[in-house]
């Protein structure tokens, strides 16, 4: 599988590419942890769709993105109840 990046799905959709703290300094709540591909010919920028087919213009990257170790999920752990099944399960396979 290509490099995948994780990115949040906030409660609260913005109409521009959103930062992970909004202009406040407090943090959005995210909805849901999605995977997604990263960019055509980068390492770091995430493609246009999640793995699950969502959209990612509105989603957050996450600051911690996976390790290459197997035994290490893919998802940082504080937002385990908020991983997006369909995503899961393509990285499973």
């Amino acid at each position: 599988m290509s490099e995948i990046v994780v990115v949040y799905e906030l409660d609260r959709p913005v109409a521009t590419r959103p930062t992970t703290e909004s202009a406040g300094g407090e943090r959005p709540s995210v909805h849901r942890v999605h995977a997604a591909p990263t960019a055509p010919g980068s390492h770091t920028e995430t493609g246009p769709r999640t793995l699950c087919g969502k959209d990612t213009f509105a989603m957050v990257r996450a600051a911690r993105q996976p390790a290459e170790q197997q035994e290490t999920p893919w998802y940082p752990e504080e937002h385990r109840a908020s991983v997006c099944p369909d995503c899961d399960a393509v990285i499973e396979t």
